[in-house]
């Protein structure tokens, strides 16, 4: 996450705006959830920020303080990555059946997952011409970032529109 994405953009003519940046190995891992409330159609952005890859241990942490943040329940729309079908992961799932249920996304599908329409917005959008200076200021633009999203419902209703999901 910390090579920068360049987009097109305005420059004076003959004056190509430059990047100026070194190659990093630093990482910044994040996990996220895009919750809706069926009845009152609220809609909610929940995250975690590692700087690490995200293993199953941060998968399943990330799952109890969802559990903990929505304990009526909720259903977990999901790609199926490594992580997510981990054994402690599984177990923890088995352990909470009727409040948490499983909807797997077919593979190789991420334009049906609306959470990777929030990491687009975030990454070609709000980040889009940033080269970071170091892994806090990364880290610093992605949190200010999913915090604007978070607060404007209707761009969140969008991401699950686009994934088609009607609500």
């Amino acid at each position: 996450m910390l090579q920068p994405v360049v987009r097109r953009t305005w420059a004076p003519r003959g004056c190509t705006p430059l990047l100026r940046q070194w190659d990093r190995h630093d990482r910044l891992s994040t996990i996220s959830a895009l919750t809706v409330a069926p009845r009152r159609r609220r809609f909610g952005l929940y995250w975690s920020v590692h700087r690490h890859n995200i293993r199953a241990a941060q998968v399943l942490g990330f799952l109890r303080a969802l559990r903990r943040h929505l304990p009526r329940g909720f259903t977990l729309i999901w790609d199926r990555s490594r992580t997510h079908r981990a054994a402690c992961v599984s177990a923890w799932l088995a352990r909470h059946t009727p409040a948490v249920r499983l909807e797997p996304l077919p593979a190789y599908a991420p334009e049906l997952n609306p959470v990777e329409a929030v990491w687009g917005h975030t990454k070609h959008g709000e980040l889009a011409n940033h080269a970071a200076a170091d892994l806090d200021d990364v880290e610093a633009r992605v949190l200010a970032s999913l915090g604007r999203t978070r607060g404007r419902p209707g761009l969140l209703a969008a991401f699950c529109h686009h994934a088609g999901l009607d609500l």
